[in-house]
């Protein structure tokens, strides 16, 4: 009798687990596919920084939150220009326009500007941030110098 009732006491749990284990399974795949019918709730931010790399061949722009975690980014070749194009002062700044557009949505008002690199885009890229009605509260340009260099090889001996 005792094997009986433990019998019992072992098979009720493991049918109820099973029956239990089926379905959540069941619910998780149908809330999966309604997440992702929903559009994600973006985070609003009101201070942020900027950061502008120019180099010889493009200008890229990424907007972050003061922790660091990016929010949006652009680059000359995502605001459609081409080749050659891309290094222009005008991508540049109609980069920054197009990243400015996005953010905007986003609820930014200050900015922290950091510039990096030397490329014809900068300038223009700063003069439309000026110019989109966000405050600026600091510009600091990054742009790392070449301070000797590296050690010379040693003469050779012939």
């Amino acid at each position: 009798m005792a094997d009986e009732t433990l019998t019992t006491q072992i098979s009720t749990p493991a049918t109820e687990t099973a029956d239990t284990a089926a379905a959540p399974v069941a619910t998780d795949i149908s809330t999966k596919i309604k997440s992702s019918k929903r559009k994600k709730s973006k985070i609003k931010i009101t201070k942020g920084k900027i950061f502008i790399n120019s180099t010889y061949n493009n200008t890229i722009i990424t907007v972050t939150d003061l922790t660091g975690n990016v929010v949006t980014w652009g680059s000359a070749g995502k605001a459609g220009f081409k080749g050659s194009k891309k290094s222009t002062p005008y991508a540049g700044g109609k980069t920054m326009e197009d990243t400015l557009a996005r953010v905007k949505e986003r609820g930014l008002a200050e900015v922290d500007v950091c510039i990096k690199g030397i490329g014809s885009g900068r300038e223009s890229a700063i003069r439309a941030l000026q110019s989109s009605g966000l405050t600026v509260l600091s510009i600091k340009d990054r742009t790392p110098t070449p301070h000797g260099g590296v050690r010379p090889k040693k003469p050779r001996r012939v």
